[in-house]
């Protein structure tokens, strides 16, 4: 696996990362979508300083990830529930 040395600024502070080659562009992109969260914070809220906006960022970044969550689980639940039943139909029709 191929490892290469980056560096992402974000809120004014570079972070120097050794990362697998293939996370690269996802970790760039990342990177720009917090540092355009901040300047949107910044922009449409009373913000204090850095720290207030990270903050804001982690918050929307972890209720974005939990909405995914909640409909992955409801999405594989639904799944499954098809699937059984689809499952329950093709044994019957064996019978």
């Amino acid at each position: 696996m191929e490892v290469r040395r980056i560096t992402i600024n974000i809120a004014g502070r570079v972070y120097p990362l050794n990362v697998p080659a293939a996370e690269e562009e996802t970790l760039r992109k990342v990177g720009k979508q917090i540092e355009n969260m901040i300047k949107d914070f910044e922009q449409n809220f009373d913000v204090r300083d850095k720290q207030d906006a990270l903050a804001m960022c982690a918050l929307k970044l972890g209720t974005n990830a939990e909405v995914v969550s909640a409909n992955y689980e409801k999405n594989i639940n639904s799944t499954n529930e098809r699937l059984s039943k689809i499952n329950q139909s093709l044994n019957e029709i064996g019978k």
